[in-house]
């Protein structure tokens, strides 16, 4: 199929509740489902929260007891992939008949299931867990509350829409992972994040123009009163704004140019039907893998191990 329809949900979680969290997912989902879209995409770290604000007691030396015990609650708010609350919302996506991206933080159950991942979950039309994706490297003071992920969960799914595929907030900055998922000819490239800055518009256009790919940008919009009152490390949250995280969410065609500029100060759903022979008009002059690559200079090799 040469067109789809794509929705883009700009919302923000219910902090470090994860029945909250799923109940408003179920209620975006189904809301973009009755405009007959192919795609739904969400935000990084949806369910149950990106912790925007909270150091959990940390410092360098030293944790408190009061910032592990806000880490046990957001341990037990994360999800197992696949457990009941992937269930819960694939139920949700099979009445829809669309394919579902959603960014949750995963609780790992293979290892002492002690460590917590920044996940990106792929749901079929038919609301069968397709596969995930975990971030491979947490940033700055991520990497206090995740683990890494690994080349063993890099996905790119055939779907009747085009290939699509993720990555994670600023692994968008790596070059050589954008350049294995352009290897994988993703053709809708879905990037759920929590930056907001004005710099990272111009690094999904040039994601756009470099990948002549369709660009997915999924932030989330939240403010003060979304998290939940009990919290015990509240210092940071204090001296943040009311407006937490501003959106931002946009989509972007294969020569860079916005189809849904960023939408900024509400919880809204984004829409945009895309041609992808778009795609097709777009290597007319650069195959960023293809004619373009000059593979007798340059050599990407990726692990797909699991580590």
């Amino acid at each position: 199929m040469s067109k789809c329809k794509v929705a883009v949900v700009q919302a923000g979680s219910i902090v470090m509740n994860k029945e909250k969290c799923i109940k408003k997912a179920v209620k975006f989902i189904l809301e973009a489902g009755e405009q007959r879209t192919n795609i739904i995409v969400f935000p990084e770290a949806f369910i149950p929260a990106y912790p925007r604000g909270m150091s959990f007691g940390a410092v360098v030396g030293n944790r408190s007891d009061s910032g592990r015990d806000d880490f046990l609650r957001y341990s037990k708010n994360s999800i197992i992939v696949p457990g009941p609350e992937t269930e819960q919302l694939g139920a949700a996506v099979k009445k829809t008949g669309a394919y579902t991206v959603i960014g949750i933080i995963e609780r790992d159950q293979e290892t002492s299931g002690g460590t917590l991942y920044c996940t990106t979950i792929f749901f079929g039309p038919d609301g069968r867990l397709l596969g995930k994706h975990r971030k491979l490297k947490p940033t700055g003071s991520e990497r206090l509350i995740w683990g890494e992920g690994d080349g063993s969960t890099l996905p790119v799914f055939d779907t009747p829409f085009g290939k699509i595929g993720s990555l994670i907030c600023w692994e968008n900055y790596m070059p050589l992972a954008r350049a294995a998922m352009y290897e994988k000819g993703i053709q809708i490239y879905i990037a759920p994040t929590a930056d907001s800055r004005d710099t990272w518009f111009a690094s999904m256009q040039h994601i756009a123009i470099e990948g002549r790919c369709f660009v997915l940008s999924c932030n989330q919009y939240c403010t003060k009163d979304m998290y939940e009152k009990d919290l015990l490390e509240t210092e940071g949250i204090q001296k943040m704004p009311v407006e937490i995280t501003r959106g931002g969410s946009c989509i972007v065609n294969p020569l860079g140019e916005f189809l849904v500029k960023p939408v900024f100060g509400k919880e809204e759903i984004l829409y945009a039907s895309l041609d992808l022979d778009d795609i097709s008009r777009g290597h007319f002059d650069f195959d960023v893998v293809g004619h373009y690559a000059r593979k007798d200079v340059f050599q990407l090799i990726v692990n797909k191990e699991k580590q």
